[in-house]
């Protein structure tokens, strides 16, 4: 419990005052990855815990006084995070599991990344996506046993550091009740059918606690956020939202309470919130969430309370369309006795700055807003409420002028590329013979052994080759010497997986940075950012490339260094390919047509790609999907059109093959319970999952519905430092094999290996294969594929 000395702010009525500018959260990286070097030197023992302390602690000041000298009134604190907020939300209710505290107790901060990434005794905590983003979250492992207890030092330090430079009311942000219980899991060994949501009580009087010594510590308000409100919810869970914040809004030792949920509409949930005791609520505005405006009038709107607007967009790179956001919020300023300026959400989900991508057209520079430019916008927005249009009178007209160049430039439009889609049929996103016919052709041809042997596509991602890489962009080296490394690393690569027994190799894509990025440097119609890194999770960062026209591939993008690798080796090698809703998902994608057109773009370029893998010999090519899930939709009634154009895009890309050529799909770290069907209609002949850290959830899954295909679930989780022992993935092996039948069953890693290293993945490899080899040993002879 933090020590209580500050004078307390009273909850209660809002006061009606003059608009304000916030943001939801911000990204922690620092400009130059700092937070990244700093933690991966820590890990590596480069640098102690003080170091590591004292450069979060630097960035957190450096971006709360920016957000102030932009005039952000009230900034965030305690969104900052070392790893993951869900985890912080974990550590400050005391949610550590029974495996994790032991460490916890004896270092915290060893005990934290411990659940995060695991050790060699410990695994760490499930990791999947937040929501519809390509952010990872830790999942929270609860039982009936769970006890929580409140630890609010972290916020209560983080606002005092915010206070302690002059800012005149610094906002706590902590994960909400109802999201933290719902994003939770029975931790394992609990009984089926537990609910986490059944703790809520148990809960209560911590969040009670926590508050209280952020009132004491100096916080007027205290941010909630529950984005799982606006999912689909029963009225169980209604009522139990509607209590918690009756509960927590009857609490006299509390800040004000601001109830943030973002990335969709509220549904249901907004009159239960609008009528709950809480001061304020943050909604989001944009896409589908502008429903949101007819919706707070038809409730009444929120007489007595804060509404923070979500008028600029937080999770793409276009600027805000000054004009329109001003007509929503002149709708919104007669629903609620205050209205301020928002994003939609946190900022972490975009890059820093616009201003730092020197090398972008600039006709296509000026149509982009990344953290600092959205934080501008609402700046912008607060003061035309304040002090009406004609005070941005400059700025509404550079806006209005930006928006028109974007509607009228050729870098937008290829009309080749829209003929090519428009003639588009049925038939050309469906395979010429049904699954099991092309499964015999496919065995024939492969010769696989049961129980085959794969990875999912890259291998490690060594300093040499991203000096390499960097040598070539500077031009310390030429094409021929780049080439060279990258033939000698997968000549490397072939070796090993040879060597380890592996049955279906891959070239190691020693020459991509990015699985997104990579292509879209070879696609028209994308680009690609220096600066504009985004994480992903922990400390991995990527650079979202921008779409900004229409796709097409002007050339093969793969097939050189694929046809290198066959040559290499008598065993089949996999071509490899991203598939046409991750380049969407992990993109900035335009927003000025409909996402299925874009998708099916995207899939005409692959689909040459993969002819001409086909042609160059490649017989396993796989096209993954890890953003299918990722990508869905919140709200249930907006599902099936997505997978509509979802699927077909899919289908589209593999369509073109043989049927004896055998087309791959992997997807990771998401539920994919839910789209089991649609997992189904892409028909490939083979998917590989994410397992390990979910203890062969998903193979049980695909059981119960009869999944036809074969399945890949992983054995090794390659987001830990762990190296598992051979009897541990025997184990998994075993547990798959009582859900799919052996003939269907293909043994892999969860994920792709790049941010592993060889020390790792060495041994991981071949403990894999050997554990295949045993349980291949002990099956019936009439197992046979």
């Amino acid at each position: 419990m933090a020590d209580r000395t500050a004078t307390p702010a009273t909850p209660g009525a809002v006061t009606p005052q003059p608009a304000c500018a916030t943001v939801h959260g911000y990204p922690r990286q620092g400009p130059h990855r700092e937070l990244k070097k700093a933690t991966e030197a820590y890990w590596a023992g480069r640098a102690g815990a003080d170091e590591l302390r004292d450069t979060a602690a630097a960035l957190r000041r450096d971006v709360w006084q920016q957000l102030a000298d932009a005039g952000i009134t009230e900034v965030p604190v305690g969104d900052f995070s070392l790893y993951d907020h869900v985890l912080d939300a974990a550590v400050t209710l005391g949610a550590i599991p029974e495996r994790h505290r032991d460490a916890f107790a004896a270092d915290p901060l060893d005990g934290y990344f411990a659940m995060a990434r695991g050790t060699a005794e410990v695994a760490p905590l499930e990791m999947t996506k937040w929501f519809d983003t390509n952010y990872h979250y830790l999942v929270p492992e609860l039982g009936p046993d769970t006890v929580f207890a409140a630890d609010s030092t972290r916020l209560v330090d983080q606002l005092r550091e915010a206070l302690a430079l002059g800012l005149a009311e610094p906002r706590p942000v902590l994960v909400g009740p109802v999201t933290f219980l719902l994003l939770a899991k029975p931790a394992p060994g609990v009984a089926d059918g537990f609910e986490p949501l059944t703790l809520v009580d148990r809960l209560l009087p911590v969040y009670a606690e926590v508050l209280a010594d952020l009132r004491a510590a100096g916080a007027s308000w205290v941010q909630l956020d529950e984005p799982a409100l606006v999912q689909d919810q029963s009225p169980a869970v209604l009522n139990t939202v509607a209590r918690v914040y009756r509960d927590l809004g009857a609490l006299t030792d509390r800040p004000q309470l601001l109830l943030a949920s973002y990335f969709d509409r509220l549904g249901d949930a907004l009159p239960v919130l609008a009528q709950s005791p809480v001061e304020g609520l943050a909604l989001d505005f944009t896409g589908p969430a502008a429903a949101h405006v007819e919706a707070l009038a038809a409730v009444g709107g929120l007489p007595g309370k804060r509404l923070v607007a979500g008028v600029v967009d937080g999770r793409n790179v276009w600027i805000n369309d000054l004009a329109r956001s001003l007509t929503t919020l002149a709708t919104l300023l007669g629903l609620a006795d205050r209205v301020d300026v928002a994003p939609s959400c946190s900022l972490l989900h975009v890059p820093l700055d616009a201003d730092a991508e020197t090398e972008v057209d600039p006709e296509i520079a000026r149509w982009l807003a990344f953290a600092r430019q959205k934080t501008g916008e609402v700046v912008t927005l607060a003061r035309a409420l304040r002090e009406g249009t004609d005070a941005i009178a400059p700025q509404l007209d550079a806006n209005k002028a930006a928006w028109e160049s974007r509607a009228a430039s050729a870098l937008t439009r290829d009309p080749a590329v829209r003929a090519r889609t428009a003639a588009v049929t049925a038939t050309d996103a469906r395979r010429d013979l049904p699954y099991p016919e092309r499964a015999a052709l496919q065995q024939a041809a492969l010769g696989l052994p049961q129980l085959p042997t794969t990875t999912i596509g890259s291998f490690p991602q060594t300093r040499e080759l991203r000096t390499a890489r960097a040598d070539l962009r500077s031009g310390r080296i030429d094409r021929a010497a780049y080439d060279e490394r990258i033939a000698t690393e997968i000549r490397e690569v072939i070796s090993f997986q040879e060597k380890a027994g592996l049955d279906v190799l891959v070239h190691g894509e020693p020459e991509r940075n990015d699985m997104v990025q990579y292509f879209a440097e070879q696609l028209t119609g994308y680009l690609a950012t220096r600066h504009g890194w985004v994480q992903s999770y922990g400390t991995r960062y990527v650079r979202p490339p921008i779409l900004a026209g229409d796709v097409s591939r002007p050339a093969p993008m793969t097939v050189a260094w694929t046809s290198y690798a066959q040559s290499l080796t008598a065993k089949p090698v996999k071509g490899m390919l991203t598939g046409p809703v991750t380049m969407l998902a992990w993109s900035f994608v335009r927003d000025d047509q409909p996402l299925g057109d874009t998708a099916r773009q995207v899939a005409l370029a692959l689909r040459d790609e993969v002819n001409d893998l086909e042609a160059a010999g490649s017989s396993v090519i796989q096209v993954d999907e890890p953003a299918l899930r990722e990508t869905l939709p919140l709200r249930a009634a907006d599902r099936a059109a997505y997978l509509e154009w979802a699927t077909e895009s899919f289908r589209l890309s593999t369509s073109g093959v043989r049927a004896a050529t055998q087309i791959h799909t992997h997807m990771c770290y998401a539920e994919f319970g839910e789209i089991i069907g649609a997992i189904d209609d892409l028909d490939a002949d083979v998917i590989s999952l994410e397992a390990a850290r979910s203890h062969m959830q998903i193979a049980d899954e695909l059981a119960r519905v009869g999944y036809p295909r074969e399945v890949g679930p992983g054995v090794y989780d390659i987001h830990s430092p762990r190296v598992p022992a051979e009897r541990e993935v025997s184990d998994l092996v075993d547990r798959a094999l009582r859900a799919v039948p052996s003939q269907r069953l293909w043994i892999n890693p969860d994920c792709g290996l790049k941010t592993r290293g060889w020390d790792e993945v060495r041994p991981a490899l071949e403990r894999m294969t050997a554990a295949a080899r045993r349980v291949r040993a002990e099956l019936p002879p009439d197992a046979a594929r």
